[in-house]
């Protein structure tokens, strides 16, 4: 297999999701692209506002010892709050999100790929959000491969300095005039063409509503008998119309996010706006390659928002300087408490990390980059990740104990009979091979709904993510790091009283 036999990423795609509007099947694929790649439609598009849904990510954070402890806040009454970081996420109508799609897919990436091909050097610097093709050109990389040739890249210089930093707000912050302005440049116009100007307007002069207020059935703002009947009439959406949707009372937003007293910010989660991001940090990149890269043999990576610097450790200072001045002019700022600066040594003939700790070197450290710890002689995944998948696995039965004991007062059951066979398949190494499940989903068809069967691809779990780390990394200490798993995973089991679960005493 040649790289040319790889797929590239489709633009369209089969949405799953309720909004103001009804869903796009696949079949309609055709006439859809023929509406989106017709720039004068575009022109005259009219965008719908997004639903906004938040996720929140438990935070960890370093103790003046390192210990890493969970990251919570004290309110002015000295009550203990979760400081857990908040990412809000926009969905897009289908027609809109496809418009996105194809825009960032079949519009600016080939332009912004092509500009980058120039430069060797600065086609490596930038990993997140495309498809690089493997050394052996069978798969694209991913995650575990950037951050390897980070790591390979600090075990081939021995002794040297590395710097991490994390773009404060990076999404809510983008200056509009500066993306406008280098849009323009990559598509190759002085000004942006009528349609990608549509298209900047309705991601920079956004509207919203949250989730939240749209799931509150106590306001009456969700009517799910009204639901059902829309789906009963192959409409699979949370309103009739817009007018319906303006009648509900649901409260709609504009994007008011302030930076230098200007409007900023584009929403995070459209098909466009990974695109867009990069796009934004060019002249940041370029930045850093010619006068870090070229002219101090420095190693620079970033993902999304996530910059690695290797340098030589007399330069960590002059370094850290220029990222902070490169970074603002381009009307964004470093976060100073996310920077972390680190010496990789070699003692023993053991590369060892050290972290710069206010003024003072921490033995015994390691690298945090794309959800793995690298200590110089060992690479391990994010204890965080395996926390969360260990906090998963036991939610997931604490689940299926209370449906068993719904079941058994419902129907008056003695037994209490849990199906472990998928839960081996998600939290065991018994689901690391994909595989076609049966599946099902309720479709509209000549005239009524009715139960669709088809079969979907199980690509394996977080367990095959991890052994196909330790391959990759070549760092066996990952797969012990998983070994007792499926110990836990039983033992878990035992705490409930399933009858088809052996007891050992």
């Amino acid at each position: 297999m040649n790289k040319t036999s790889l797929k590239t990423k489709d633009w369209f795609k089969d949405r799953g999701y309720l909004h103001l509007s009804n869903q796009i099947k696949v079949k309609d694929r055709l006439k859809v692209e023929l509406y989106v790649s017709n720039p004068k439609l575009i022109q005259r598009h009219r965008f719908s506002p997004f639903i906004l849904k938040q996720t929140t990510t438990r935070r960890f954070k370093y103790s003046d010892e390192l210990e890493r402890r969970s990251h919570k806040a004290v309110d002015d009454k000295g009550n203990i709050i979760s400081n857990a970081k908040v990412r809000p996420i926009m969905y897009a109508t289908h027609i809109d999100a496809h418009i996105y799609s194809y825009y960032s897919h079949k519009k600016i990436q080939p332009a912004y790929e092509a500009y980058l091909k120039k430069n060797e050097v600065l086609d490596q610097s930038v990993t997140a959000y495309r498809q690089i093709p493997s050394d052996d050109g069978i798969r694209y990389k991913y995650n575990v491969d950037f951050a390897k040739d980070v790591f390979d890249e600090i075990k081939s210089r021995d002794n040297c300095a590395v710097l991490a930093f994390d773009i404060k707000n990076f999404f809510p912050t983008l200056n509009h005039k500066q993306l406008k302005k280098i849009w323009g440049f990559i598509v190759g116009t002085k000004s942006l063409p009528k349609d990608h100007y549509a298209i900047y307007k309705s991601i920079t002069n956004y509207s919203y509503f949250y989730y939240d207020d749209l799931r509150k059935r106590r306001k009456g703002h969700l009517d799910e008998k009204k639901i059902a009947k829309l789906k009963n009439e192959g409409k699979f959406q949370f309103f009739e119309d817009y007018n319906d949707f303006k009648d509900s009372g649901i409260q709609v937003y504009k994007n008011q996010a302030i930076q230098e007293g200007h409007i900023a910010g584009i929403p995070q989660g459209l098909p466009i706006s990974a695109m867009l991001a990069n796009l934004y940090m060019l002249p940041f990149d370029e930045s850093i390659v010619e006068n870090l890269v070229q002219k101090r043999n420095c190693y620079y990576r970033r993902y999304s928002d996530d910059l690695v610097v290797v340098c030589n450790t007399e330069e960590i200072d002059e370094v850290e300087a220029f990222v902070n001045q490169a970074i603002a002019k381009i009307k964004l700022t470093i976060s100073p408490a996310k920077t972390e600066k680190f010496l990789f040594k070699r003692v023993n003939d053991t590369l060892k990390c050290h972290k710069l700790h206010k003024d003072k070197i921490v033995p015994n450290a390691y690298l945090q980059y794309l959800g793995f710890d690298f200590y110089g002689d060992k690479v391990l995944i994010k204890s965080a990740n395996v926390s969360r998948f260990y906090r998963e696995m036991k939610e997931s039965i604490r689940m299926k104990s209370k449906r068993v004991e719904a079941v058994q007062k419902k129907y008056l059951r003695q037994d209490a009979i849990i199906y472990k066979r998928k839960l081996y398949r998600l939290y065991s190494f018994k689901g690391i091979q994909s595989r076609d499940l049966p599946a099902n989903k309720v479709v509209y068809k000549q005239g009524k709904l009715v139960n669709k069967k088809f079969t979907r691809r199980y690509r394996g779990n977080f367990i095959k993510y991890a052994y196909r780390a330790s391959e990759i990394m070549e760092a066996p200490e990952i797969k012990r790091q998983l070994r007792r798993h499926f110990i836990i995973l039983k033992k878990y089991l035992q705490k409930f009283d399933f009858d088809n679960v052996h007891k050992v005493k």
